[in-house]
């Protein structure tokens, strides 16, 4: 007999916020959390801008400084979501859940990215090795986010670490859904980080032609509209609490929401262009709905498109809306909140989550942003620039990463 799911604890560190609060108030209102890099030069990079995490004091989500000082940062951002995620929720090892029916899905698309500069940074100075750091693996690699949030709430069941570029905290919320759905587990902290807005990214992603070469920071992601050039990097993570239903009920647990499905596909295309025809990434959405229980003639749906402001995506997506919809693609509310708070990367999916839980708990369609000239190919519904207030029963959210990785998840207003 399969279970109900939960959403019962939220977090997130993001360059509008680094509290769920402050996070969806700048969502509704439309704020831009993009900005010239100031944190290392940008003279000699194709990019100057950013969605950077800023007055953020790692030392209020329960770290002390030796801690914080071997991290890598993506960890930190983690573990910084993961504690405001378990507090919201109110569960803790040993007390109301068991340790081992308590799992960690968190991960990143590339984990210790600033690790891995400065150390290979030592390496080519000094081909001896003897600078680089014995904590040089144990920090950099992806699966530690999870490991330390693991460590720090004495979670001992599966920890599991899902790395599918941005598609990464997607399939993480979806893989812990089905773990909790067919009684592997009673509750996971689940959700993305990643730090990959430095020196080396802005180059590899810059020189890839992934990102946008504008310098109005304010004006530069530009999912759907015609004016786009490609995405903007952006850090943080995002972290939900799924728990199984009965099992929150019981402890008197605040329900946001309930998860209701899950898709999981791959274009098996290109290494990072997407399926231009969106059949793929379709399928994957209505696997989501399908399971969700998806009625056209009931449902009022908000969907949380992956909407990066690439030539590419943001067509292929259209059309694999159409493709999943038909013909009610066009009564579908949907946004691209990447217009405001950037590409987080494997953060992304997490944060996109629990703006799709807040939109479904409120009635309120966060925008897309900077949609002033919208491309005549992308010509749904993408709630240009200002808030809608609606009536909304289920909510999608999507994410498509490089290597051709699709995930859908899907959530119901109790």
């Amino acid at each position: 007999m399969s279970k109900r799911v939960a959403v019962t604890g939220l977090g997130v560190v993001s360059c509008i916020g680094n509290d769920v609060n402050t996070f969806w108030n700048n969502l509704i209102q439309g704020v831009c959390g993009i900005d010239y890099i100031t944190e290392f030069p940008t003279e000699q990079l194709p990019v100057h801008i950013a969605g950077k995490v800023r007055n953020f004091n790692p030392e209020e989500y329960g770290m002390d400084k030796p801690f914080i000082r071997k991290q890598d940062p993506f960890t930190v951002f983690a573990m910084a979501a993961a504690y405001q995620a378990m507090n919201d929720s109110g569960l803790e090892a040993g007390r109301n859940i068991d340790p081992s029916r308590l799992s960690t899905y968190v991960s990143s698309g590339i984990g210790g990215f600033q690790t891995i500069q400065r150390e290979v940074g030592k390496m080519i100075e000094d081909p001896s090795g003897q600078w680089i750091s014995p904590l040089f693996v144990p920090t950099m690699i992806a699966d530690m986010a999870g490991g330390q949030i693991a460590i720090k709430f004495g979670a001992q069941g599966s920890c599991i670490g899902i790395v599918t570029a941005c598609a990464t905290a997607t399939h993480s919320l979806g893989e812990a859904y089905r773990a909790i759905k067919h009684g592997y587990t009673d509750a996971v902290i689940a959700g993305g980080t990643d730090h990959c807005a430095i020196a080396i990214g802005a180059a590899a992603f810059g020189n890839a032609r992934a990102l946008t070469r504008a310098e109005d920071p304010k004006h530069a992601s530009l999912p759907f509209n015609a004016d786009r050039g490609g995405f903007v990097m952006a850090d943080g993570a995002a972290v939900l609490i799924l728990e199984e239903m009965e099992h929150a009920i019981a402890r008197g647990a605040h329900i946001y929401a309930e998860m209701v499905g899950y898709g999981s596909t791959c274009d098996a295309y290109h290494a990072t262009a997407p399926r231009p025809d969106g059949t793929t990434q379709a399928r994957c959405i209505t696997q989501a709905a399908k399971e969700a229980g998806y009625d056209a003639a009931k449902d009022t749906v908000y969907v949380n498109a992956h909407g990066t402001g690439t030539q590419l995506n943001d067509v292929a997506e259209t059309k694999a809306y159409k493709l999943a919809f038909g013909d009610d693609a066009y009564k579908l509310h949907i946004s691209s909140t990447k217009s405001m708070h950037g590409h987080m990367f494997g953060a992304a999916g997490g944060a996109e989550a629990i703006a799709t839980v807040l939109a479904l708990k409120n009635g309120i369609i966060p925008p897309t942003i900077n949609l002033d000239n919208p491309d005549p190919e992308c010509d749904l519904d993408y709630t240009p620039n200002k808030a809608v207030k609606a009536p909304l029963t289920l909510g999608l959210s999507d994410s498509f990463g490089f290597g051709g990785h699709n995930a859908c998840i899907a959530f119901r207003k109790l």
